[in-house]
Parts: structure tokens; sequence; C-alpha cells
């Protein structure tokens, strides 16, 4: 019987159409085709490198659906990130030129050299997947929310000036309750301060500012200059885009609810929820989610950093020899670690520390902040192999610094 050779496959992403490229253990391509990105055809394609035995498939994204129909079918799966694929073009093309089809060849030659230096993509368990759907989509509204509001400021620039900064935040209930009855500076050319004071009462207004100054910047403010006509017009726009955030924030709530219940029942949880500033809410939730629960991805703490983007970046050559930024990580584990990070310092004497210390050796608030993060993260590291909640009297630095 002939000997069949291990075989490897590379796929190159795209919006519209994906392009394959499967190689013999000597590097000779066996086949290349494309195929379009609908789930469709995600079933075909996993027959075929089932059939023809593939050893495993090289890709630059970590999830999506035709990631999840690799993964079902057993494949073993290897994410080569974009930024690396850029830097290994130049080892096949002397130009370093892109193309779909010597992308995919790339990465599953790339496979086949050096598939045992790359990890494998394990897959967290669904409570993980599913919180970490939830909290994403959660971040997604709030940006949402933030270009609503910022669309609603634009307005009331021409509307209504006296109302912007009249209230902490133009999302609050108050700043919605008053927009809602007066959305322009023509609808409240008649308001009084009794009547303010009125209003304010009836939706428990509870601010710091006396009611004598909320009036006097309403009434005091610069004409707009608007026709009655187009302050009507205006007032229409003003109202949707009220509705429109209150829609977005409603929904927020519900999500951070189902993100808190869902968060209670995992079993992680007591791990995240211990740090401070993590609380049982969506800070801890985040970090959760964007860890993962599969421990063998992150096998020293170096790696998490390193993927969390707050190990800088070393370069030497020579004499020459250069730390950087690190550009290349998951952005939105960063994110989730360095908004943990940043509040920490409020809530734990050690955080402070690290962070103040850094300041006074000239660092930026951002380098200072990535700075405690990397400090975090041998904590949250150690804890979460271990599968133990944070504890500073356990804490060997946060002890010292307790004592001193």
């Amino acid at each position: 019987m002939k000997h069949i050779g291990k075989l490897f496959a590379g796929l190159d992403w795209a919006s519209k159409t994906h392009m394959l490229c499967v190689v013999d253990q000597d590097g000779r391509i066996k086949v290349r085709f494309e195929i379009p990105n609908t789930g469709k055809t995600f079933a075909g394609l996993v027959k075929r490198l089932t059939k023809l035995g593939v050893e495993g498939v090289a890709i630059e994204r970590c999830d999506g659906p035709l990631v999840e129909a690799l993964l079902d079918a057993g494949l073993r799966v290897v994410v080569i990130t974009p930024r690396q694929v850029k830097g290994l073009r130049t080892r096949y093309t002397g130009s370093g030129a892109k193309s779909d089809a010597g992308d995919a060849y790339l990465l599953a030659d790339v496979l086949r050299t050096d598939g045992h230096r790359l990890q494998a993509l394990t897959r967290d368990s669904a409570d993980t997947a599913v919180l970490r759907a939830l909290s994403r989509t959660r971040k997604d509204l709030i940006e949402a929310r933030v270009g609503l509001v910022n669309q609603l400021l634009a307005q009331l620039e021409r509307v209504f000036p006296g109302a912007i900064g009249l209230f902490a935040r133009l999302d609050s209930d108050v700043a919605i309750a008053f927009l809602r009855r007066y959305p322009t500076q023509h609808a409240a050319t008649k308001l009084t301060q009794a009547r303010f004071a009125a209003f304010l009462r009836r939706i428990s207004y509870s601010g710091r500012k006396p009611v004598e100054e909320l009036f006097a910047r309403v009434h005091d403010a610069p004409p707009a200059g608007l026709s009655a006509l187009e302050a009507d017009g205006r007032a229409v726009c003003v109202l949707g885009l009220l509705r429109a955030i209150e829609t977005v924030r409603r929904e927020e709530r519900e999500l951070e609810a189902e993100i808190i219940e869902r968060l209670d029942a995992h079993a992680d949880a007591h791990v995240f929820t211990s740090l401070p500033k993590a609380g049982h809410g969506v800070r801890a939730a985040a970090l959760l989610a964007e860890i993962g629960d599969v421990r063998s991805r992150f096998p020293d703490e170096e790696s998490l950093a390193a993927l969390a983007g707050v190990a800088p970046v070393t370069r030497a050559s020579g004499k020459m020899h250069a730390v950087g930024f690190r550009y290349a990580c998951d952005k939105k584990l960063r994110n989730a670690i360095i908004d943990f990070a940043d509040d920490s310092r409020h809530a734990s004497p050690w955080a402070a520390k690290i962070y103040n210390d850094a300041i006074n050796r000239g660092k930026r608030h951002p380098h200072a902040v990535r700075i405690l993060a990397r400090a975090w993260i041998r904590v949250i590291w150690r804890c979460w192999q271990d599968g133990t909640a944070y504890n500073p009297d356990l804490h060997r630095s946060a002890v010292m610094l307790q004592a001193a």
C-alpha cells in the first residue's frame, strides 16, 4: 500500500471568498481552490479536508462560523495573525507582495515547517463563550450610545446651547426627561424658575447644583438663531435621538443583568470577582470572557501578557536595542486588562504604588497603566491557573507594602 504523507492547509480569510491551499510534507501544492463566505459551503469544505486527511489548518483569525465548523470537525486549527503573515511574506517573495493565493500557501507552508511551535486553537466552555458574546455585545451597545450622544450634542449646539452641560451627562435620566419636555431653546422660552424647580422635583432631581444656577444657564444662554419652523424640525431630530439613546440604554441594562447572572454561575467567577474593583459585575465578566477558561492557552504569564499587549516588544540587533509598544495583540483582551488595572489603583495600595512609581519615573498615564497591568497579569495568571481567589494577605508584595 502506498504511503500517504501528511497534508497541511492554509486558509486566507476574506469578506466574500476564502482562498484555501493544501500542501504535502515536502511543501508541494496538492490542491488550491476558493470557497464563498457562506455557511452552506463550510460543511462541504470540512468534508473535503477530512477526506484529504489534512493534518491541520492555519488561519488568520480565531473566531467566526468557519473556525467553529473546523473545530467541530475535530481539525487542528492554528492561528497565524495578519501581522505575522505580513512579516513572513518576504520569506517567500522578495517584494513581500500580497495575494490571496500566496497568503494561503504561506499559511499552509508555515504550518508544515513550524507547526510544532504553534499553539493549536482550543475552544472555551460554552459558559465562557456565551459570557464573551454578551460582554462584547454590551460593549458594542456602549459605543453605539456614545455615538448617539455625540450626535445629540451636535444638534443641541445648533438648537439649544443652554442645555449643554446643564446636567452631568446628556444620556442621564434627568437630562433625557428635560430634553424630552424642552427639546429646543424655542420650547424653553416661556420656562420660569418656579416651573423649572417644579419640574426638577417631579423627576426627583438630586444634583448638587442649585435650581437658580441651572435656570440661569438656560435663561442666559445665547440665542440659537433659528426660525420657529426650523426649530420645530430640529426638535424632531432631538426627540428621535433621545428615543434611540433610551432604547440602547435599556438593552445595555438587560445585557448587564444577564451577564451578572451568568457570571455568578460560572466555575471561574470566584477568581475574577475577587480582584479589587472587579466586583460581581461586567468588569470581572469581561476579564473572564477575554482570558477564557482553557489553561493550556497561556502556559506562562508571558504569553498572556504578550497577547494582552502589556508586555513591550524588544528589538535587538548588534549594538541596536529598542523597546517599543506592542501593537500586535488581542485588542479586546487588552482593553479589559487596562480598564481593570486603571481602576484597581483606587482600591489596592500595592497597585497605587506601582502606578505612582511609574509616574514618578516620568512615564505618562497610559504607559504607567500598562506597567501596572503587566504586574497584575502575574497575579491574575497565577490565581487563574490554580483556580483560587485573589487574597492580598498571600500576595507577597502587597503584604510587604502594608507592613511598611
